[in-house]
């Protein structure tokens, strides 16, 4: 957006305003973080009136440029900006700022306020989802069209951000990649909760940036012709680019500033009147917005209404061309799918098998690239072993074109770089690694969870049935955590065609984060002339072997664990113990059924179930109760062949039948 003259006086009135209305909030609200917005007002005053492109009429305007406010407790500041640049956020949600049922909590939720675009928070998070968000924005100029989709990312961080791993995870990759439409801000305070940054922090952060390929310098925090001046060049630069600001925590506080106990405490009332009196307000008025300051800051409203309609004679132009780019793209958009995308996907005979579910992922996965133009993904260095190369499809270099994405051994800023992805109008993203190794990328899929945006994580080797790696790439625990997570659909498919169905249920889910959990070591494909067909996999839990003659166990299973638990069924019957087998690859798509759905597959009648899972058992009982039993995993697993450790922990036909004969011995019903 090109500058004009910088009226230096309304400036000032601008900034003073933007600092009063977060100490004011804080201090009503007797909690927050007054420090960090107080010292970035000088530069969020820039960038909303003179560089972001953004239209406050139209918050989820895809030609937009993305502002991120990473250091999420600073939430007052971007709450300032959107009242006074006229987003549907009124004053009254500054005065009701972190308290129940209010827009303005005390961090940003992306979905929940007009204009966050990520939630923020934990630090380092907002840094590598807006990584995510240059990629795709790259990613759609190069395949669709560079005029339309031509914005920027501009993120505002801290020293707690530039300590966070994830952060520098992220910024290698955005250097390697040439992120040239990325712009972070640094506050560079010096100031941490504990006191002097210096306590921990000594690096050069302009250095790092530098050896990361990244356009560095540095501006005066309160100096606006040179933040103005570095943001204009930051801009032009083809490479992302870091501004470090040399701020001071509560600027404009005489007592406060510079002090440790200004980032998280309100800072008095005696001191907020005194920090007005400084200023030439009336001490005694709170949340006072000046005339002047309004009109000035709200003709973003109107810029931003030209902004998009030049837009949209673009876009309309393209949409109307014979052979529009925009076609697969608007489909996407209208959270729809090219016709015909899931008929005919790749379906599986016994005869194919043993055939690992990576395996049967990776075959229906380059399927599905081939009907959906706009999935794309990647690993943490691990697509061979996770199958998730998409075959014919180059890379995603400097070009931006590409749809295999290489994340390197990055598996936390994989996370938050899929969330800027996922954030990005029409993608699907995808990430891949072990199961072990999500533990590494738990926060950024917890706020995906949070935000209701839907990466598709690719998690293999789920079981000790991986074999000779042992213990530490054998995951336990991992499931049970997955499974705890609100919104995050969870499916273990047991065979290739269950795997197929998995696929489809996460391409469709586009309110939430989906989870796959796929074996390293073969299985077999079950016949479904035999046993229930795999689409009711959709349904979370289904009956796969129907008892014969009277109902009196039930062996409920997932993935790997599922073929033993089959063989047990068929060792029982002949011993005239009706016993069926239940296929649970999905809790969260399960406890969705309908209650009449659910007592029909796991009758309350039959009460002596047995759970079969190579992980902890830990949750199961919801599903076996005081009288059934779980056969999970205790420890930490071992190394040698998967086989011999999945009946060395005993995943076997017959230790499964033995575990049922004991219950019907106690309880012979």
């Amino acid at each position: 957006m090109k500058s004009t003259a910088l009226d230096a006086g309304l400036a000032r009135q601008s900034i003073d305003t933007i600092r009063l209305l977060a100490a004011d909030a804080v201090e009503k609200a007797k909690s927050g973080h007054p420090g960090a917005p107080m010292e970035a007002a000088p530069i969020a005053y820039l960038l909303f009136t003179r560089h972001l492109r953004h239209h406050p009429a139209n918050p989820e305007w895809p030609g937009r440029d993305r502002f991120i406010l990473s250091c999420g407790h600073a939430s007052m500041l971007l709450y300032a900006m959107l009242h006074l640049s006229g987003y549907d956020l009124p004053l009254d949600e500054i005065r009701n700022f972190r308290q129940l049922g209010s827009r303005t909590p005390g961090h940003p939720e992306f979905g929940h306020t007009p204009g966050v675009e990520t939630t923020t928070g934990p630090l380092g998070q907002g840094f590598a989802a807006g990584v995510g968000m240059a990629m795709g924005g790259r990613f759609l100029a190069e395949r669709i069209d560079a005029n339309l989709f031509d914005y920027r990312i501009y993120i505002l961080c801290s020293d707690g951000d530039m300590m966070e791993g994830i952060a520098s995870e992220a910024a290698s990759l955005a250097g390697r990649l040439r992120l040239g439409n990325l712009i972070c801000i640094y506050l560079d305070n010096r100031i941490t909760i504990e006191g002097d940054t210096a306590l921990s922090f000594g690096e050069s952060v302009g250095a790092r940036f530098r050896a990361y390929h990244w356009q560095v310098e540095k501006v005066g925090g309160e100096n606006l012709p040179e933040i103005d001046a570095a943001l204009e060049r930051a801009r032009e630069d083809p490479r992302p680019s870091l501004i470090i600001a040399r701020t001071h925590i509560a600027e404009g506080s005489p007592n406060r500033r510079d002090t440790p106990e200004a980032h998280g405490a309100p800072l008095g009332e005696e001191e907020v009147r005194l920090i007005k009196t400084l200023m030439g307000r009336d001490p005694e008025e709170s949340f006072g917005v000046p005339e002047d300051v309004r009109d000035h800051m709200k003709q973003s409203v109107e810029r931003g209404r030209v902004l998009e309609r030049r837009w949209r004679e673009r876009f309309d132009s393209l949409r109307d061309a014979h052979d529009s780019p925009l076609v697969p793209w608007l489909q996407m958009l209208d959270r729809g799918f090219p016709e015909g995308w899931d008929r005919e996907l790749p379906a599986f005979d016994p005869e194919d098998g043993p055939l690992a579910t990576r395996v049967a992922s990776g075959i229906v996965l380059n399927a599905l690239a081939a009907r959906l133009p706009l999935l794309l993904g990647g690993s943490s260095d691990l697509a061979p072993s996770t199958n998730t190369l998409l075959k014919g499809e180059e890379s995603f270099r400097p070009d931006h074109s590409g749809r295999n994405i290489h994340f390197g051994v990055r598996e936390h800023a994989m996370g938050g770089v899929l969330n800027g992805l996922a954030r990005t109008p029409g993608l699907i993203p995808f990430g891949a690694t072990f199961l072990i190794f999500s533990d590494y990328m738990r926060p950024p899929m917890r706020l995906a969870a949070m935000m209701r945006i839907a990466p598709i994580y690719v998690f293999t080797h789920d079981s000790v049935g991986l074999g000779e790696d042992g213990p530490t790439h054998q995951p336990i625990e991992q499931l049970a955590g997955l499974r705890a997570v609100p919104n995050l659909t969870v499916i273990r498919p047991c065979d290739a065609n269950e795997t197929a169905e998995a696929w489809k249920i996460a391409i469709e889910n586009r309110t939430g984060p989906t989870a796959l959990i796929l074996s390293r070591q073969g299985l077999p494909v079950l016949d479904r002339d035999r046993y229930a067909p795999a689409h009711d996999l959709r349904r979370g839990g289904y009956v796969l072997a129907e008892e014969e003659g009277r109902l009196q166990a039930i062996i409920i299973a997932t993935g790997s664990e599922i073929h033993p638990a089959l063989a047990a069924r068929e060792i029982l019957q002949k011993e005239g113990i009706g016993v069926r087998v239940v296929s649970l690859p999905s809790w969260e798509l399960f406890e969705a059924q309908e209650e009449s759905y659910r007592d029909a597959v796991l009758p309350t009648s039959c009460t002596l179930r047995v759970a079969v899972e190579a992980a902890s058992p830990f949750g199961w009982e919801r599903y076996v109760g005081r009288e059934g039993a779980v056969i999970g995993m205790t420890g930490f697993g071992a190394s040698a062949p998967g086989g011999e450790l999945m009946e060395h922990f005993g995943f076997s036909s017959e230790r499964i039948a033995g575990k049922v004969r004991a219950l019907l011995i106690h309880d012979p019903r």
